[in-house]
C-alpha cells in the first residue's frame, strides 16, 4: 500500500497505488516538454515514447510475458487446481500470452515473416488480429474500456473472495486506461477535434498493473509453498 504522504495540512493516506498519476505526470510534464529529441533522434522524446514499435510497446510486450510465465507459476503452485481461482490464473496466464504476440504482430516486427493473407486485411499491414478491421473498428475501445472498469473496480468490489482478479490498490493503473479510452471516443464522436492517440502511453499502465498483480500474488504464493515444506 502506498505510504502517507505529508502536507501543510496534514497527513494523507491513499487507498490505492499513486505511481500512475506520478507517472503521467512525468510523461506530460516533463518527457513532453524535454528539448533535443528531433536533433538526436529525429523526433520528439515525446513522440517517441508513443511510438508503434517504440520503447513503450516493448516494455508492455515484457511485462505481458513475465505476466503469463508468473500466471503459470501461481497456477502450478496452487493446491486445488480446479477450483475457479486457480482457472482464472491460468485463463491469465494464457491471455496474456496472446497479447503479448498480438504487441509484436507475433513475431513479425522482429523477423519481417508474416502472413499475407491477414496482413492484407489488417489496419496496420502487419500479421495480428486486433488491428483486422472488425475488431479494430467496433470493439477494441470498448473491450479496453469494459475490461479496465472491470478490473481497476466491479472485479474487486463484487468478487472479494476471488485473487485472481486485482485488488483495490491497483485501481488506478486500469481506470486512467479506461478514462482514456472513453474520452478517446467520445471526442471522436463530438462535434470537437478528436484528441491525440496517446494510447501507448496509456497501455502501459494497463500491462503494468496486471504485471505487478501477478508479481505480488506469486510472491505470496512463494510465501505459502516455502511455509509447508
Amino acid at each position: 500500500m502506498s505510504k502517507d504522504i505529508k502536507t501543510p495540512f496534514g497527513k494523507i493516506t491513499p487507498g490505492v497505488s499513486l505511481f500512475p498519476i506520478y507517472y503521467l505526470l512525468f510523461i506530460y510534464g516533463f518527457v513532453y516538454i524535454f528539448p533535443y529529441g528531433k536533433n538526436l533522434i529525429g523526433i520528439s522524446w515525446f513522440d517517441w515514447l508513443r511510438s508503434e514499435d517504440g520503447p513503450l510497446e516493448w516494455l508492455q510486450f515484457l511485462e505481458y510475458v513475465l505476466s503469463s510465465l508468473l500466471a503459470v507459476l501461481i497456477f502450478v503452485r496452487r493446491k486445488k487446481k480446479k477450483e475457479i481461482n486457480s482457472l482464472i490464473w491460468l485463463f491469465i496466464a494464457f491471455l496474456s500470452l496472446i497479447i503479448a504476440g498480438e504487441e509484436i504482430s507475433w513475431g513479425e516486427r522482429l523477423t519481417g515473416i508474416g502472413i499475407t493473407s491477414i496482413s492484407n486485411l489488417n489496419v496496420q499491414g502487419e500479421t495480428n488480429f486486433h488491428n483486422l478491421p472488425f475488431f479494430h473498428n467496433y470493439l477494441l475501445d470498448p473491450v479496453f474500456e469494459v475490461s479496465c472498469i472491470f478490473l481497476g473496480w466491479f472485479g474487486w468490489r463484487k468478487f472479494k473472495n476471488i485473487d485472481a482478479f486485482p485488488n483495490k490498490e491497483l485501481s488506478l493503473y486500469f481506470l486512467f486506461v479506461a478514462l482514456f479510452y472513453f474520452y478517446f471516443d467520445i471526442s471522436w464522436a463530438s462535434t470537437t477535434e478528436q484528441i491525440r492517440n496517446d494510447q501507448e502511453i496509456f497501455e502501459f499502465l494497463l500491462s503494468s498493473g496486471v504485471f505487478l498483480h501477478c508479481l505480488k500474488n506469486f510472491r505470496s504464493v512463494g510465501k505459502k509453498f516455502k511455509s509447508k515444506k
